[in-house]
């Protein structure tokens, strides 16, 4: 019977799962690495208005990940129930609503993007490149988006080869074109945003495809509805407030670290890189619980899919472990790779080696985040997330302070935000998942 699964098949699914989506999340960090490749020999103005560009756009499209989540809880639920057309359906109206948001945030963006670079701090031929970049990548928004809906829908399906694919191929095609418009046609940094608008739509557009096809195969309808948009609107409105709760708290320990001085805020941007990479392989963990739960849930079986919170708490924690070893004991070596200042060398050790001892506790949040998100508890995640920031923003500010400055008190800042803040969330979450509220079965 379903509910008595074994264990390795249990693990063939994940694996299956979270592979594939740890090579499409690895491809997306890829395309601003080759933009600042390939814009870095423009010169020096050039890099920093990237740098400030990116930044902007990466947190306009940051905040629409809910369709990316919100879409895979829907789809999987649906599928689970064994009503394909429900679930293709529902995932084109989450589709609409990413196309008519990259629109109006594309022309927004288009409008804003000298103010938006003015707000952080950029003039002169900074804000000059900064903007250009904005404005010719700004028509790839609606890709962008697209690309995160599209992908929700086939994660949803428990397909994420295509996305990795396509993914991959994007990254490719965004690095052909950068160094063809910027050097070939003498574009400079314009032809950058220009390059990553024509691969990002690209990409969202054979994403498209593969998802009208399956639903023309399926029998479900193409053309909007109100509804069922207005539903996924819905749905994603909670993940929007958790998200917003998440990069507030990184906000503000950008701010801690500026606080505490040249050393420690040099030493940050490091330890929070090695952190944003680990966190997108613990992230394919999160995005196969998403697909099994919802999937598991909407075909009302329980009992497997407490199986599979347990087996996927288990995968990310020691996978959290293993790549907290890594992290922790490889800090040293590391920083030589990044600086000759032996004081930000020792602020960058001393900063992995906190964030790597508390990295599992990291692992077990992404993957209860995972969890509860395909359960399509999002409203408990909004108040979860915004309890956790209020939580963490005393210890915070408190760090800011009275910690001393340089590597002391960027290790007291990374016990604060991967202890306090991380311990914070696996509280909420793990008393949520010990429950039965989340279990809701069925569509």
């Amino acid at each position: 019977m379903e509910q008595s699964r074994p264990t390795s098949g249990v693990d063939r699914q994940i694996l299956a799962l979270a592979v594939p989506a740890l090579g499409a999340l690895v491809a997306e960090p890829l395309f601003v690495l080759v933009d600042s490749a390939v814009v870095g020999h423009l010169g020096t103005p050039q890099l920093a208005g990237l740098s400030i560009a990116s930044t902007i756009l990466l947190t306009v499209v940051g905040l629409c990940v809910f369709l990316a989540y919100a879409t895979t809880a829907a789809v999987a639920r649906r599928l689970g129930a064994g009503d394909a057309v429900a679930a293709l359906r529902s995932g084109i109206d989450g589709m609409w609503l990413a196309a008519a948001l990259g629109v109006g945030l594309a022309a927004l963006l288009w409008v804003a993007a000298p103010w938006a670079v003015g707000v952080l701090g950029a003039d002169g031929a900074v804000a000059d490149h900064a903007t250009s970049y904005l404005r010719w990548s700004a028509p790839g928004l609606p890709g962008m988006l697209l690309v995160l809906a599209s992908t929700g829908v086939l994660r949803g399906l428990q397909d994420t080869r295509t996305p990795l694919w396509v993914a991959a191929g994007g990254a490719v095609a965004n690095a052909v074109l950068n160094v063809v418009l910027v050097y070939g046609a003498g574009m400079g940094i314009a032809g950058s945003g220009l390059g990553t608008a024509v691969a990002q739509l690209a990409m969202g557009a054979i994403l498209t495809a593969v998802v009208v096809r399956g639903a023309r195969a399926a029998g479900a309808g193409l053309r909007p509805s109100t509804g069922g948009i207005w539903s996924s609107a819905r749905a994603g409105a909670p993940l929007l407030v958790r998200t917003v709760s998440l990069r507030l708290a990184i906000l503000l320990t950008v701010f801690v670290a500026t606080g505490l001085g040249a050393v420690a805020l040099a030493g940050h941007q490091v330890v929070t890189s090695v952190w944003g990479l680990a966190a997108f392989a613990l992230d394919a963990l999160a995005i196969a619980a998403q697909a099994l739960i919802g999937h598991r849930l909407g075909a009302g079986d329980v009992d497997t899919t407490r199986q599979i919170l347990r087996r996927t708490l288990q995968w990310g924690t020691g996978a959290g472990a293993i790549l907290g070893a890594v992290v922790a004991g490889g800090g040293w070596w590391f920083a030589l790779l990044f600086t000759s200042d032996p004081d930000v060398r020792v602020a960058i050790a001393l900063g992995m080696a906190v964030a790597g001892l508390l990295m599992p506790v990291a692992g077990w949040v992404f993957v209860l985040d995972g969890v509860l998100i395909g359960a399509g508890d999002g409203r408990y995640l909004a108040v979860a997330g915004v309890v956790t920031l209020l939580a963490y923003a005393p210890v915070a500010l408190a760090v800011r302070a009275w910690a001393p400055s340089g590597a002391a008190g960027l290790a007291w800042l990374w016990l604060a935000f991967a202890g306090v803040f991380m311990l914070a969330r696996a509280l909420t979450t793990g008393l949520r998942a010990r429950g039965s509220a989340w279990l809701s079965t069925g569509t």
